[in-house]
């Protein structure tokens, strides 16, 4: 039996997992409704890796930002002669 006949797989997005336990045509089509409906973000993926996936929860007050905030520059104005 092909692994894409048995029912073990999952739609995700943007907004987390959409379906498990689907056969991949059915999460083919699940995948393409969703983003006619402009659902960003979406994978289908094995059971197994979409329940890996963290939730889609906001982070925590008191975590650092993904990245270290840099002091703006001011660039250089050419003056006219």
């Amino acid at each position: 039996m092909s692994e894409l006949k048995e029912a073990r797989w999952s739609v995700i997005s943007e907004r987390g997992r959409e379906a498990a336990g689907l056969r991949y045509a059915e999460a083919a089509r699940l995948m393409r409704e969703l983003q006619g409906q402009k659902v960003y973000g979406t994978y289908v993926v094995s059971d197994e890796a979409a329940h890996r996936l963290k939730s889609s929860t906001p982070a925590a007050p008191d975590a650092a930002p993904p990245f270290p905030k840099t002091p703006h520059k001011k660039r250089a104005v050419r003056r006219k002669k």
